[in-house]
């Protein structure tokens, strides 16, 4: 990837418009060369709308999307140096695994020798056996289906592969596996991805950066670990996963009240300018029992009730103060030692406080 922060592909005020909807609204973005590059958001964001604007399936009613300093928003789908995974995959069920893949050569008059040199290439890249050649599409799996599409994508050496949710149709466990071997695919190739979904885990799992999408708008850009540690708003934090948050003003330089019944916490600073907003304490950084007795942010309650998460467990306790439930996580080997229904003592370090204004 890319280290001089160089825009490779260019955004530049982007917007859609069908009639009086804007389904996107001014839109800049910087996709640096070799990035895995992802667009996530709930339903109705604009993540669509976006991409099949990027591989020329609409046109942008405003703004300009540059390639390379090159104009892309008048030049066809298929004169663009961009390929496009579908969540439908959109593979040929009557043709074979190599005509899939050399689908786009054969367009492109390449003579049959090396369409099926190259359709044996990738093949072995994407860790399918040869022999898969002449087997037939519909008698493949799930998972090697995800990967013939990758396959025929990468047949004609595209600068950009554009993903629309390709694995949101899959099970858990054959979708963490892809996961990671589009990651893998994504480092083996250095080629530029731009992927769209809803779920935040795959963003988080494979890319290099992740923009969050709203309302036909980008809310955040940036890595996983900044999104996730530092959001910029009640909405990120949230979408980024279950979290506490707290309705506060600010007391002091480096104390908040809650707005529901007074109560104070310790923070590690105020954000400029913050005067009214959320704390947000995720659950895997609060302490239970014992631990968080001598801790300076603390809550008394009751254990609501607790919820085995695979590797994790996560307790619901109820709020003493108020009406209201906070959420703590532990690891499975190290669970509390308590039980449903223990008057109990929850807490969190100043340091482990997010503090947002909106």
């Amino acid at each position: 990837m890319s280290e001089d922060g160089s825009a490779f592909l260019e955004l530049d005020g982007i917007t859609k418009k069908f009639g009086s909807f804007t389904a996107v609204r001014d839109i800049s973005l910087k996709i640096r060369e070799g990035e895995f590059f992802t667009l996530v958001g709930p339903s109705g964001s604009g993540k669509t709308t976006m991409i099949r604007m990027l591989v020329g399936m609409e046109r942008p009613t405003g703004g300009e999307m540059r390639l390379q300093g090159k104009v892309l928003n008048d030049v066809p789908a298929n004169k663009r140096p961009t390929c496009m995974v579908f969540q439908s995959l959109a593979l040929f069920p009557h043709k074979s695994v190599g005509e899939n893949i050399e689908f786009s050569l054969k367009i492109a008059g390449v003579d049959p020798i090396r369409r099926r040199r190259r359709a044996e290439e990738l093949l072995a890249q994407l860790r399918l056996p040869v022999e898969y050649y002449d087997k037939g599409v519909n008698q493949c799996s799930g998972g090697e289906r995800q990967r013939i599409a990758l396959a025929r994508a990468l047949a004609f050496d595209p600068q950009i592969l554009f993903f629309d949710e390709p694995l949101s149709a899959l099970d858990f466990r054959l979708r963490k596996t892809l996961e990671k071997e589009l990651k893998d695919i994504h480092k083996e190739t250095g080629k530029t991805f731009v992927y769209i979904t809803h779920s935040l885990e795959e963003a988080m799992v494979m890319s290099d950066r992740i923009a969050i999408m709203r309302d036909g708008g980008i809310v955040q850009v940036g890595s996983p670990q900044e999104i996730y540690n530092r959001p910029v708003n009640k909405f990120v934090a949230q979408f980024m996963g279950e979290v506490n948050t707290i309705a506060v003003e600010k007391a002091s330089a480096r104390t908040v009240r809650a707005t529901a019944d007074g109560s104070t916490f310790q923070v590690p600073g105020m954000p400029a300018g913050f005067e009214t907003g959320f704390l947000i304490i995720r659950p895997e950084v609060m302490k239970i029992g014992k631990a968080a007795e001598k801790l300076k942010n603390k809550v008394k309650g009751v254990v609501f009730n607790d919820y085995a998460l695979g590797s994790r467990i996560q307790y619901q306790v109820r709020s003493d103060a108020r009406d209201e439930h906070w959420l703590v996580e532990r690891l499975q080997d190290d669970p509390y030692e308590g039980h449903v229904d223990d008057k109990v003592t929850i807490g969190w370090q100043p340091a482990d406080s997010i503090l947002v204004s909106e």
